[in-house]
């Protein structure tokens, strides 16, 4: 084994190594409140581990709260108007998938979402029906 076997191996592990590093750093903070505005807030804990069947919520997408005329049900599911794409005023409505529901009571009151976006565009992680149900 000479020298030239080893630049393969080393080139290889670059890549990986690289992809690790940024993943890491780009993963959301558990409970999402980067900079501890809401730590003192009632429901803080609470919000910390809400989780629907996709997962906790508030780990990978900020949830809030939707009016009553956006969303709604439909053939015995919910549906939810939300930004087509992360911060835009263009909206669309998307099936909530029966596990992104979540089943504990609703201890702030108001019907919340938590999109997620990526590649594909958007899908709900979680959704906690309000006063409508």
């Amino acid at each position: 084994m000479g020298k030239n076997c080893v630049v393969p191996v080393l080139n290889s592990l670059r890549l990986p190594g690289f992809a690790l590093v940024v993943a890491a750093t780009m993963l959301p903070a558990f409970g999402r409140d980067l900079d501890g505005r809401y730590k003192d807030m009632p429901l803080h804990d609470w919000f910390d581990h809400l989780a629907s069947g996709k997962g906790l919520c508030c780990s990978f997408a900020d949830g809030y709260v939707v009016q009553d005329a956006d969303w709604d049900t439909k053939d015995g599911h919910y549906r939810v108007r939300v930004p087509k794409i992360a911060n835009s005023d263009d909206a669309i409505w998307v099936d909530v998938p029966d596990e992104a529901v979540i089943k504990e009571p609703n201890r702030a009151g108001r019907t919340m979402v938590w999109p997620f976006y990526n590649r594909e565009g958007v899908s709900i992680r979680c959704f906690m029906p309000g006063s409508m149900t």
